[in-house]
């Protein structure tokens, strides 16, 4: 993952492309022959990702590379707009090179790439810089979360480190410059939700240092490190935390509530913004790689909300209850369907992830070879996040994929989606996909890097399916919980276009929520909140799934027994992530090749 300042990520890193590039657009158009064009594309392809890396260093260190280790993004006015003229340049450079002749997977290389700029330069003109903040997301949450992911194994990273922590400050004033625009241009989050980001910053700064979770890497030096190393190093940050950390976030704090806040914004659907209508369709367009519009997307909605209602009222009945209020209801006051301790959260998913590594061989030929671990949400920020999220593991293998769970609440939560919830964060979920791209040779970098949500939460959605299919919740109560995992994709499909297309109001939110669902009212809020300020991304889930069931279907129905279920997943997941009609497009080639050769043979 990547802060929310390196969203500019293909665009800040592009400075130093943009000095090199006449000379190089040249070059990608110059040389006629086949293997100079290849090369030339696999030239610029390069420079790119070192553009990337180089102005986007949070996620340089997430994936080891250690070059940037000093610094944070520049979020400075001046390094947004280099960025958007470096992304137009690339752009241009990349549409100019003639990949005729060319591999397909090299083709496509070039496809995505363009895809990728050409939506980082269509997007720039709605300014989503200028609304930094929101309440599960930003610098004031990202910079802790990221640095607990980061290797420290050297005494360098610990000096890199102190170096970060004494420029935070920096990083918080770019901030806060951005958000003084989104006031002036009226980009604002809803004033309903600021409360949550002051208090979020109150925590932090308020925190002795040695309790703060930018102190996290002082609990793990390594073995080799002498006495006075140690003695030092600590020293260093815990001083940078005092003088810089916590003071940066007490000053963002102060002017978040003091002269941002009283700007929010009284509606909370992204249409109340500037250009709300064409904002959103470009978001809805982005997460679903479709050109579905917003009022298709709520029709789906509403039927799969139907189809799996239907579903979740059969296993009620199976139960002993008349109705879905009846049971849900029952279940809420049931302490079977209760965790006892945050560790018997941990507990579960881990149950549920050793089960399901057992069948992997029946179901890919392909298998990670990064391992996968389950860790506590930090708990500064439980409140607002997620019930459980997947941070992928390093390239090099030396830090493994994290689901990190969210136990906080833990005697309000439920423990029926747990087992689908590991399926889809795990494996064969996020876990399975990210590690398997991160691990193709051959692939370059954005690729085995890459993210289009309906690719990804549609896989690991998907993957909760699979796990049904292969005999697991056998327990009712964790089948309902799956069935109620569905249905909140479903869900969101409808009241994600309800709120920045339909216009409603976040009560409207929560009564959807709870006419269909017996979703626990911890997430029913956390959810809707959710959907507010991160509006679209919700939507790939659902049709994500939904494409790669119709492709599994297709494939079925033409391969008839010559079908292998090991092969359809390994080609779906063989490519790293691809929008969905690249992803049809590639399935019904393989399909074609597949029938081709037992014709032929």
């Amino acid at each position: 993952m990547k802060l929310t300042t390196t969203r500019l990520g293909v665009a800040s890193a592009l400075l130093f492309s943009l000095l090199l590039g006449p000379a190089h657009a040249q070059s990608a158009n110059a040389a006629p022959d086949l293997e100079g064009r290849r090369a030339a594309l696999n030239s610029l392809i390069k420079e790119q990702w070192e553009y990337t890396m180089r102005n986007s260093p949070e996620w340089a260190s997430l994936l080891g590379d250690k070059r940037y280790n000093d610094k944070w993004s520049d979020f400075s006015q001046a390094s947004i707009e280099a960025d958007i003229k470096a992304s137009d340049d690339f752009l241009k450079r990349f549409e100019a090179v003639d990949t005729s002749g060319f591999p397909l997977q090299e083709q496509l290389n070039r496809e995505l790439m363009v895809r990728q700029l050409r939506q980082s330069v269509d997007g720039a003109r709605f300014k989503d810089w200028e609304m930094p903040l929101a309440q599960n997301s930003g610098v004031h949450i990202d910079t802790p979360m990221i640095i607990s992911a980061l290797p420290f194994d050297t005494v360098k990273d610990y000096e890199d480190y102190i170096k970060r922590l004494q420029s935070l400050p920096k990083l918080f004033d770019e901030t806060r410059v951005q958000m003084e625009k989104g006031v002036g241009d009226k980009l604002m989050p809803p004033q309903f939700l600021i409360p949550k980001i002051v208090k979020q910053c109150e925590d932090v700064a308020a925190m002795a240092p040695a309790k703060s979770p930018f102190a996290e890497p002082l609990k793990k030096f390594p073995k080799d490190f002498s006495a006075a190393d140690k003695a030092r190093l600590s020293k260093e940050v815990l001083a940078a935390v005092r003088t810089h950390v916590n003071p940066a976030y007490k000053k963002l704090a102060v002017y978040t509530k003091t002269k941002y806040q009283p700007h929010g914004r009284k509606e909370v659907g992204m249409w109340s913004l500037p250009d709300g209508a064409a904002r959103y369709a470009f978001k809805a367009k982005n997460s679903t790689t479709t050109d579905m519009s917003p009022e298709e997307i709520h029709q789906l909605g509403l039927s799969e909300v139907a189809r799996i209602e239907g579903q979740m009222l059969e296993t009620a009945q199976k139960l002993g209850f008349k109705d879905l209020k009846t049971f849900n209801k029952a279940l809420a006051s049931n302490p079977a369907t209760h965790p006892k301790s945050r560790q018997e959260i941990i507990d579960l998913y881990q149950k549920y992830t050793d089960q399901m590594y057992t069948q992997l061989p029946q179901q890919f030929g392909v298998l990670p070879k990064a391992k996968v671990e389950i860790i506590k949400v930090e708990e500064f920020r439980e409140k607002g996040a997620s019930a459980a999220a997947y941070m992928p593991g390093s390239p090099d293998g030396k830090r493994p994929g994290r689901v990190m769970v969210n136990t906080g609440e833990f005697k309000d939560r439920s423990t029926i989606g747990i087992e689908t919830t590991a399926l889809h964060e795990g494996v064969p979920g996020h876990h399975m996909q990210l590690s398997i791209a991160q691990e193709i040779d051959g692939l370059p970098m954005f690729r085995q890097q890459g993210n289009y949500t309906a690719y990804a939460e549609g896989w690991a959605l998907y993957s909760e399916r699979l796990g049904e299919e292969l005999g697991f919740f056998k327990d009712p109560y964790s089948y309902y919980g799956h069935l109620q995992d569905e249905m909140l994709r479903a869900i969101r499909l409808v009241v994600d276009t309800g709120l920045h297309y339909k216009q409603w109001n976040r009560q409207q939110v929560v009564d959807f929520f709870h006419d269909h669902s017996g979703i626990e009212e911890v997430d029913v809020q956390s959810e809707t909140d959710r959907y507010i300020v991160w509006p679209g991304q919700a939507l790939g889930y659902k049709i994500g799934q939904l494409k790669i069931l119709e492709l599994r279907d297709y494939a079925r129905k033409e391969l008839g027994a010559g079908f292998d279920i090991r092969k359809f997943h390994d080609q779906v997941l063989g490519a790293g992530a691809l929008p969905m009609d690249v992803l049809e497009k590639h399935i019904k080639d393989w399909v074609a090749d597949e029938k081709r050769t037992v014709t032929a043979s």
